[in-house]
């Protein structure tokens, strides 16, 4: 909240979304005395509900997104403007972003070149290439109308989300970047209070499980299906390594063209688990015998 009330422009409503908390956040917000600040409480449904909640009470034709462990630096709205202006037409906005973690920043991979300043991208093309995220929820910026005909944060999804929303803006919409970190995703915070912590092996509220809202597309769009494939093998590892939910992975897996993502990855999904249940294995005890050596 500090954070939007630095920004260099002043022109902004602030929706605080109260998604039942329980250490005392709603009382923070009330101590900001500020007539641009609206604070919602609601008993917890989660990030999508929350989210969509706070849109449906704003009334500005732009809508950002900042999460309570994140913030942004002074110039985001500003340049945000900026970029808005010089590129009307787009259907959703991003900038760089900082990764902080261990009390240090450093600037995240975004999949563009280094040259890159600004500009339209392939949303799906520029993903796939690093699987390096372009947009984030507290890096984008999204015109009303574009939010609204998108249906908003699809309910129940806990884990992706945003990337749904993305996914689909970008369909029918330009994707316009600005290559200058201006927020901050900060990775030191306690993952107890994240909203993905443990949430990640419910099937039912990932993301990568609910793709098939796309399928037709992706059999006409082969940037989107090799994003989509590369995702699914990757996404979805944690799943294959503990052997969890091994019908619904396998049903996700037989969906993907190998030749599109890395060849291990086809021994991962393709080889008996006992197999890949020991090479992983090794792997691990070798990092932690390298590890230790080092220390």
């Amino acid at each position: 909240m500090e954070s939007v009330v630095a920004q260099t422009c002043d022109d902004w409503e602030l929706i605080v979304v109260d998604d039942g908390s329980t250490d005392g956040g709603s009382e923070v917000v009330k101590s900001f005395s500020d007539s641009r600040i609206q604070l919602v409480r609601q008993d917890n449904t989660g990030v999508s509900v929350a989210r969509n909640r706070g849109v449906a009470k704003s009334t500005a034709p732009y809508i950002c997104f900042l999460d309570a462990d994140d913030w942004w630096e002074p110039t985001f709205l500003e340049e945000m403007s900026g970029l808005i202006e010089r590129h009307p037409a787009a259907g959703i906005y991003g900038t760089g972003y900082y990764i902080v973690k261990n009390g240090k920043k450093k600037v995240a991979p975004v999949g563009v070149d280094d040259d890159f300043k600004e500009g339209g991208i392939n949303y799906y093309r520029v993903y796939a290439k690093t699987l390096c995220m372009p947009l984030t929820s507290i890096s984008v910026c999204i015109p009303r109308k574009v939010f609204d005909d998108g249906g908003g944060f699809p309910m129940g999804i806990t884990l992706g989300e945003d990337l749904l929303l993305w996914l689909h803006i970008a369909l029918t919409n330009q994707v316009v970047l600005l290559n200058k970190p201006l927020s901050n995703y900060n990775q030191d915070v306690d993952v107890t209070y994240r909203g993905t912590h443990n949430k990640r092996y419910n099937p039912d509220t990932f993301c990568t499980f609910h793709f098939d809202r796309f399928a037709e597309e992706e059999k006409k769009n082969h940037d989107l299906k090799t994003l989509l494939d590369r995702l699914r093998v990757y996404s979805l590892m944690n799943f294959r390594q503990y052997n969890l939910y091994p019908q619904r992975v396998q049903q996700e897996i037989e969906k993907v063209d190998f030749k599109n993502v890395d060849s291990i990855y086809k021994f991962y999904y393709k080889a008996p688990y006992w197999m890949v249940k020991t090479y992983l294995g090794g792997i691990r005890l070798l990092s932690t015998i390298k590890h230790k050596i080092k220390r």
